[in-house]
């Protein structure tokens, strides 16, 4: 990106900050090259080329950019070369105007010189730029017609456009033709196809490679707490990088040579995922020889200074990963570390329940789910895979597989990178203008957001996966971010000691419990409300009260939710359970997702029968908390606005119902424990 301006376009509004970034070439516009694989007569003609700056622009603008995703994707993204001094720009910081002093004298410049041997010349070490990579799969690119796959391909070269280099994998068959010239054949045919779809837009274009792969038959397993099969790797390093560094998308073919026998073979495109992961996350087989793991660690540093692998994204016909709580919709986030077993054990449970309703010959041989999901026999995928024989359906086993190569590639690679699955339609459908659908003159449609420009430009799902089913702006949408994530860690755990009011039987727990690193968890208050917590007043009213405490990650966030008795309570009245602290380190808001997974696991696994809270007017965070809760009221004679997500709370002119009422009671009698607050000002948060 170096070698080429870059455009900003900022469009502000009341939702945020719009950007647009595009790369202009340094050749004016008449001297552009085009390959010659290129159709005559396309985008020959300015308008055509003008057209496509304006789809681009179109999908920039709409993906809902904020401030912050702008200054996090500008200072990713952008170039970050020290600019070379001249010799009398060293001097400029004097505050002297010193004229002609230090210019270099003509005579003295020109002036001959006896010298034996070769000019010294300093070495100027200059550090490539780090190439920014996303790894794309596409199942079944014969199936998809030729205006999705030419939607597809522009989708690609917008990415290139937008600083993200991209290399494309095919997957063209199934297992039963894993050695079969035709699928070979296929895939060739496919992959010139895609190429030449690509070419169609001017450009470097893109290249198909069947050369890319090696495969050793030896035992070179790399160790890792994940198990990737490592036989395969990359033949020529520079034959993947070459083409990446100037703007060409090369197109593999997953075919290897197997240096053994010297024989060329098909290989599943997940273990061509899974190679091309490993060499561009560093993790190189040959470096199983080296000895001293300082030295291993030095050439993974700087092979991850090359090249940065950002995204994985998978094009499937199925789209994202499934979810059986909510009906023929993808899941809209997946936190590896929390939701992968219990995906996985659903997808299952699906095929379970369906091959118990079918016939008998429809059912696996087995019943033991987890025989199913580790015995490979010898198809040898990857950890978490399931091969075609075990009996489950086609579509949950590509589910399973896809999940497992997702998981896989992420645990290689650094935290910030992530993945995404979604259809080759999704991917395109903002690339077509939209159908009339009979609507009167003038009254268009609002135009769908692709979702692989969108995660680009935020590192976000296209939706909140906090956000209630009903109101998810991408409900329908097949498409599923995923992130290698954090852990969540519930106290009490949910699944073996509901959150219910405390009893004789059911004390309160403590934040003295040693499952909780208090220290920490004070740090991570004051941090997100940048204000010191007076730590003995806030223990003593919530001692006795607490409902329980999430904590996501190493205290990168936290929820602490207590059990609150309205004033006017008399007797046995039901205690009120209410969200106390909601606290998200300041590095880690606005990006990935802590917030999100905090709130999701309040209100699907802690407390799915409701909670409210109460919030300032003035705080930033509640258009945040709008969006999520299920009702709010701004309370007359306070700053506080009520927030609950119960279902049926209803406020009306005539009365309240009893829920309504103590929830106001509770909101307005929680006294804050801020230690920039004494006395009567206590009550101000």
């Amino acid at each position: 990106m170096s070698s080429q301006c870059s455009t900003l376009l900022f469009v502000g509004n009341g939702n945020g900050l719009r950007v647009f970034r595009s790369k202009l070439s340094s050749k004016p516009a008449g001297s552009f090259r085009r390959r010659s694989t290129l159709q005559p007569g396309l985008l020959e003609n300015a308008s055509d080329r003008k057209h496509e700056d304006v789809e681009l622009m179109l999908d920039v603008l709409g993906s809902t950019v904020t401030r912050r995703d702008a200054r996090s994707y500008l200072s990713r993204f952008r170039s970050e070369k020290p600019k070379s001094r001249s010799r009398n720009e060293r001097h400029d910081d004097v505050g002297v105007n010193l004229g002609n002093l230090y210019l270099p004298v003509r005579a003295v410049e020109q002036n001959p010189v006896f010298r034996q041997g070769p000019r010294e010349t300093q070495a100027v070490s200059e550090t490539p730029e780090q190439l920014h990579t996303a790894l794309i799969k596409i199942r079944r690119p014969q199936a998809i017609d030729d205006a999705t796959l030419q939607g597809v391909c522009l989708t690609l070269v917008q990415l290139v456009r937008l600083g993200m280099s991209s290399a494309v994998v095919l997957d063209c068959g199934n297992e039963e033709q894993r050695n079969s010239l035709d699928l070979r054949r296929l895939a060739t045919e496919q992959a010139n196809r895609i190429a030449a779809s690509i070419d169609q837009y001017g450009g470097p274009g893109a290249r198909c490679l069947d050369n890319a792969l090696a495969t050793s038959l030896e035992d070179e397993a790399f160790p890792s707490s994940v198990k990737v099969q490592s036989g395969t790797c990359i033949s020529n390093r520079d034959l993947l990088l070459n083409p990446l560094r100037r703007g060409i998308i090369p197109v593999v073919i997953p075919t290897t040579f197997v240096r053994n026998d010297q024989r060329l073979v098909n290989i599943p495109a997940d273990e061509a995922m899974l190679a091309l992961t490993r060499e561009f996350a560093g993790v190189r087989t040959g470096l199983v020889e080296e000895t001293d793991p300082h030295e291993i660690a030095e050439k993974i540093q700087q092979v991850q200074k090359e090249i940065s692998l950002d995204r994985i994204i998978l094009l499937d016909p199925l789209g994202g990963i499934p979810s059986t709580d909510e009906q023929s919709r993808s899941r809209v986030f997946v936190n590896l570390e929390q939701d992968y077993e219990s995906i996985r054990s659903e997808i299952l449970g699906v095929r379970d329940s369906d091959s118990q309703s079918g016939s008998p010959g429809d059912r696996p041989a087995s019943r033991d789910p987890a025989s199913k999901v580790f015995s490979f026999g010898e198809e040898g995928n990857y950890d978490g895979a399931i091969a075609p024989s075990t009996g489950y359906s086609a579509t949950a086993s590509h589910h399973l597989n896809n999940l497992a190569l997702l998981r896989n590639c992420l645990a290689i690679l650094p935290p910030s990178s992530s993945g995404l699955a979604t259809t080759p339609e999704n991917a395109a459908n903002a690339n077509r203008r939209p159908v009339d659908s009979g609507l009167a003159p003038g009254v268009g449609t609002r135009r769908q957001r692709n979702p692989l420009i969108h995660n680009l430009l935020t590192d976000k799902p296209v939706s909140s996966s906090s956000l209630p089913t009903d109101r998810a702006k991408g409900s329908a949408s097949p498409t599923t971010f995923i992130k290698r994530g954090m852990p969540v860690s519930i106290i009490p755990d949910p699944r073996m000691h509901p959150w219910t009011p405390p009893s004789e039987s059911n004390p309160s727990i403590s934040l003295s419990d040693p499952r909780i690193d208090l220290p920490r968890l004070i740090h991570l208050i004051e941090d997100s409300f940048s204000r010191k917590l007076d730590v003995q007043h806030y223990l003593s009213r919530i001692e006795g009260r607490i409902a329980g405490i999430i904590i996501a990650g190493e205290y990168e966030g936290g929820a602490l939710l207590t059990w609150e008795s309205p004033c006017h309570a008399t007797g046995q009245w039901p205690l009120v359970p209410y969200l106390d602290k909601f606290a998200v380190l300041k590095r880690s808001q606005g990006s990935g997702g802590v917030a999100d997974i905090l709130f999701k696991a309040m209100v699907k696994d802690c407390l799915p029968s409701g909670v409210c809270w109460r919030s300032r007017r003035d705080n930033p965070a509640n258009k945040w908390y709008f969006e999520r809760a299920r009702g709010t009221w701004k309370l007359p004679g306070s700053s506080w606005t009520m927030f609950w997500t119960t279902e049926g709370v209803q406020v009306g002119q005539q009365g309240r119902d009893r829920l309504l009422r103590d929830y106001e009671s509770v909101c307005r009698g929680v006294v804050p424990s801020w230690a920039d607050a004494g006395g009567k000002e206590r009550g101000v948060d």
